[in-house]
């Protein structure tokens, strides 16, 4: 009771002193507001200069990246650009084909004899690489976005067939189709529609550039290069760097030809039935019901001999034994891409690609008379064994075919701004300077520093050259651009504390940072925008010193770190993974382009208060 009265007592004084306070001065708002009014702020706007210089990147490292590029395209006002992937095997250690170890079926055993000498044989082996495939399903209703009629409503009916898309995706209907297994009787009224299981499902691939009907050719060979884990020059200290001007086909560490015939990419899903069927089920027949499905992918036969050789017929050896065994056993492979009708430029999804076996071996069937083999029968029997990808690396060629590039190239390494930015997937990147680094930069610094201005905002904006372009020449831009700390790699402050998320758009989280792609008022690809207000006011408060920014192409921004790459000035630097991952390119107004400054060039707005 007493600690209570005492709590009692300071709540009443604090209540009283409140009132006192409060009821003093009625006047005391209107009495602030005057002082206020007197120095009122003011929202004013400047633009500061922007100085870029053109680089490129010689080489750069591609090993371990998240994809696998292949094909061949052609961008306006750049040249073109080649890409072949080049691939470690892995396999697990030891494996054992058929039913029984190779140790197994050579000493036998009198006791079971069910172990004979399995006889595997290959009958098929393919290469499969996966497409990127869009799953995007944000109310998870079995239609990813794009091709729903209301992706925030789970219960919506994309078909129109009076069924939503979840309980026609729950019944293993098609909610795309108001048929779904094609019987003409709507899916409404149909009271079997166990045919659909037949069809394929509907899949929405990207990542893949130019023509996608183009044919080519494409070639596998064995690689008959160690791609050693460790690098020698460092006297296996450190991991060894592969890098985008390594080609092992073209110095001749190549083998045997594994394919070569003339491919035209295929979008649909791949379905595969049950090779036989089960007696014991009557009423249904099991090579008329789907076993396994397969998203769209590439899918190649590959030289069975080869394999036969190289795998089966090493069953029990010690090129199992461990990785580097098999790695000297079966180097690895390398795909090409040659001869396109058109172009073709495909990003793959190179982490899940597998070389898959097929093969028959002999199996005993003792008929249930484990002692008397006068009914046992020997029959064939069949299994997959599947070969993934490990270490694997890029070859990236590129023929330029702009002249005004290499003056802008040797512009920036004499140390003066260009007229136009290129930038591009195969290694064209600028560097940006924020004031100019000289006597003039500085005073304007130091003008804005002793303004002692409230900085609001401050946009970096880069205009696309519009008359470089025809409409036919839009889909080539970069959905995206990365700015960053140039020497370092490391992303700006501003990238770091935008935790902006976007969950309708592809790639649109950390939007007030920006660096996407806008459009004016004819829908016509225009300029990009960065937020730069903490990097700004940083600069102005001393608190971080004036550095260079990078500018790149960019494909996401969840592969921002950084690979090694030489650069024209034969110097190495840290290089965003993403300024690879995309092969499109854009051409900006460079900083020597001051006409029309208002819709174009290249500027740092910033909006900031003044009393």
């Amino acid at each position: 009771m007493y600690f209570l009265r005492i709590f009692i007592n300071r709540v009443s004084i604090l209540l009283l002193l409140s009132l006192t306070i409060f009821s003093c001065d009625k006047e005391y708002h209107a009495a602030g507001s005057e002082i206020l009014l007197s120095t009122a702020l003011k929202s004013k706007s400047y633009v500061a200069p922007v100085f870029s210089y053109q680089k490129k990147v010689n080489y750069f490292q591609t090993d371990g990246l998240p994809l696998g590029q292949l094909g061949k395209i052609r961008l306006t006002g750049f040249g073109t650009t080649e890409a072949n992937i080049t691939s470690k095997l892995v396999i697990a250690q030891n494996p054992a084909f058929g039913n029984f170890t190779q140790k197994r079926e050579d000493e036998g055993d009198e006791n079971n004899v069910a172990i004979i000498d399995e006889k595997e044989t290959v009958t098929q082996v393919y290469l499969e690489i996966p497409f990127f495939n869009n799953t995007n399903d944000k109310d998870g209703d079995g239609v990813i976005d794009s091709l729903d009629i209301d992706s925030e409503d789970q219960d919506s009916d994309t078909d129109g067939d009076g069924i939503s898309d979840f309980d026609e995706t729950q019944n293993n209907l098609n909610p795309l189709s108001d048929d779904s297994d094609g019987d003409g009787i709507l899916d409404g009224d149909d009271q079997d529609n166990k045919t659909y299981d037949h069809e394929n499902k509907v899949y929405e691939i990207d990542s893949i550039y130019g023509n996608r009907e183009a044919r080519f050719e494409l070639k596998v060979y064995e690689l008959k290069y160690f791609l050693s884990k460790y690098d020698p020059a460092t006297e296996f200290q450190k991991q060894t760097k592969y890098f985008s001007n390594t080609d092992f086909f073209e110095t001749g560490f190549y083998g045997k030809t594994l394919h070569d015939a003339s491919y035209q990419l295929n979008f649909e899903e791949l379905r595969f039935n049950y090779e036989q069927d089960d007696p014991d089920t009557e009423d249904v027949d099991e090579r008329e019901t789907v076993q396994t499905r397969l998203t769209p992918r590439i899918r190649i036969p590959l030289d069975k001999d080869f394999f036969q050789e190289k795998i089966l017929n090493q069953e029990g050896e010690t090129v199992f034994s461990n990785e580097d065994n098999f790695s000297q056993h079966l180097r690895g492979i390398i795909i090409r891409a040659d001869n396109f009708e058109d172009d073709l430029y495909m990003l793959l999804d190179i982490r899940n690609a597998i070389i898959r076996i097929e093969y028959e071996y002999d199996q005993v069937d003792t008929n249930g008379t484990e002692s008397d083999t006068s009914d046992d029968v020997t029959e064939k029997m069949s299994k997959t064994f599947l070969m993934n990808f490990g270490m694997h690396f890029n070859t990236i060629k590129n023929n330029n075919l702009n002249s005004q590039i290499d003056q802008e190239i040797l512009s920036g390494q004499n140390n003066k701004p260009s007229k136009q930015i290129y930038l591009s997937g195969n290694g064209l990147f600028s560097t940006l300077k924020l004031f100019e680094p000289n006597g003039e930069g500085n005073q304007i610094l130091n003008d804005l520093r002793n303004n002692q201005w409230i900085i609001n905002e401050a946009n970096l904006v880069l205009y696309i050259d519009q008359d470089q372009y025809s409409s036919l020449d839009q889909s080539q831009f970069p959905d995206r651009l990365y700015l960053y700390r140039f020497n370092s790699g490391a992303p700006l402050t501003d990238f770091n504390i935008d935790n902006s998320v976007n969950n309708t758009v592809r790639n649109r989280n950390k939007f007030i940072y920006g660096g996407i792609l806008e459009l004016d008022d004819a829908n016509k690809p225009y300029r990009y925008k960065f937020r730069l207000t903490d990097h700004v006011n940083r600069l102005i408060r001393k608190d971080s010193t004036n550095i260079s920014l990078g500018l790149v192409p960019a494909n996401g921004l969840t592969a921002i770190y950084s690979i090694r790459a030489e650069t024209n000035d034969q110097e190495f630097i840290n290089y965003p993974t993403t300024a690879i991952l995309n092969p499109r390119g854009v051409i900006l107004h460079g900083s020597e382009n001051k006409t029309n400054l208002e819709n174009g060039g290249l500027k740092l707005e910033i909006f900031y208060t003044e009393y």
